[in-house]
């Protein structure tokens, strides 16, 4: 059900409307919500602009965008092409299937000791600490800031050393260190650089052509990253410690398209297939995806993604308790239901930063009603909320 101030008018489809123009319509109205989700965002403030796109293992069910790169007259709207700085869904659109790809080449084992891949760890009582830890954030490290100087040997002395760190195990801390090790394990693993090992093992063959770490596109077709003090940089990380490595890191750093993360999503719920080429095992899929459960059973994580944690707003009320996504700090999210069949994608030029609470309604109430119109079992017989507001409908056929 749609929240009632969505809700312009209700009707009840009894013969009045054909079937399959009530169907129409019951899309139409409730999709055109999203776009009134995003407008009352832009006029709050909270975003400058958003794109949306939502599909299902067959592809793109419905798409919009709204706003722009500013709220001034004469601005450039954003679109499905549009690049964004996509924050930490580096860790699941790069990073953790860098490292499922590797788990599935035989390369490493998710039980490796951290001190496999760093051995200058060695003696400094990480040495329980796995894999499996570094990719559930139960590793037990804390965030650290990193300096302009030497950032990795940085990172990787600050773990050895640094005071509040805490043994590995139950304890669920999300922090961005352990995707930072990641990342450098991918290139100590294969001798490639990361962000190439990425492109050809996983986007170019996804067909992800917009999707890179230092993006080279034109200014104008990059959307601005607003940082917490109010500055505008378009093209340039926003995350300042993957901005100290040079922009290209395990935690964050990546620019892509909803038009690319389409296609990524689409692979996921195809099991790791996409455009009949396999992109990984379907045992592989299946074990990023599965539940790792932290926290006295209380957090519930994949292999870098998110299942059910107090980051997890994106999965709205409507999503099974089998789907998973993550979110990004610039305004980016992803979450996708293998059950429902379902994914929902939100890029947005974030400007809120410290109105978690209503960002946060703001993505669920999107996945909400995105689950409400895509996978629920449509019945004429039942009264149906019909939001009608003017604008066109972006309903794919």
């Amino acid at each position: 059900m749609l929240p009632p101030i969505l809700t312009a008018v209700c009707l009840t489809l009894y013969g009045a409307i054909r079937p399959a123009a009530a169907d129409e319509l019951m899309d139409a109205g409730r999709a055109v919500s999203i776009d009134l989700l995003l407008d009352s965002a832009i006029r709050r403030n909270m975003i400058d602009g958003g794109v949306v796109v939502i599909g299902n293992r067959s592809g793109v069910l419905f798409r919009t965008a709204r706003g722009g790169y500013t709220s001034a007259e004469g601005f450039t709207t954003v679109n499905e092409r549009t690049l964004f700085d996509i924050a930490s869904l580096t860790k699941v659109v790069a990073t953790a299937p860098a490292i499922m790809k590797l788990l599935e080449n035989g390369r490493i084992s998710l039980v490796d000791p951290i001190t496999r891949w760093f051995p200058e760890l060695e003696g400094s009582g990480r040495e329980e600490v796995t894999l499996l830890n570094l990719l559930t954030h139960t590793s037990g490290f804390d965030d650290i800031s990193l300096p302009a100087d030497s950032p990795l040997v940085s990172a990787i002395q600050k773990t050895a050393t640094y005071p509040a760190w805490k043994q590995p195990g139950d304890r669920f801390r999300y922090a961005d260190i352990n995707f930072i090790l990641l990342g450098e394990l991918v290139q100590r693993a294969t001798g490639k650089p990361f962000d190439l090992f990425c492109r050809e093992q996983i986007h170019a063959p996804l067909g992800m052509a917009d999707t890179q770490f230092l993006p080279q596109h034109s200014a104008e077709q990059i959307a601005p990253t607003i940082g917490a003090t109010g500055e505008a940089q378009t093209g340039i990380v926003q995350d300042e410690n993957a901005r100290r490595m040079g922009g290209i890191a395990g935690h964050a750093g990546l620019f892509s398209s909803a038009s690319d993360l389409s296609r990524f999503a689409t692979m996921i719920l195809n099991s790791g297939t996409s455009r009949q080429e396999q992109i990984f095992n379907e045992r592989t899929v299946s074990q990023m995806t599965a539940p790792y459960f932290s926290a006295n059973g209380t957090i519930i994580r994949g292999l870098g993604w998110d299942i059910s944690s107090p980051f997890s707003s994106p999965r709205g009320s409507s999503f099974s308790d089998m789907s998973f996504g993550h979110t990004g700090y610039s305004g980016s999210s992803i979450w996708i239901d293998p059950e429902r069949d379902l994914y929902v994608i939100v890029l947005t030029i974030r400007r809120d930063y410290r109105d978690i609470r209503q960002f946060s309604r703001l993505r669920s109430g999107i996945s909400t009603i995105a689950a409400s119109v895509f996978s629920r079992p449509r019945d004429i017989d039942q009264l149906v909320e019909l939001t009608i507001t003017p604008g066109e409908n972006r309903l794919i056929p």
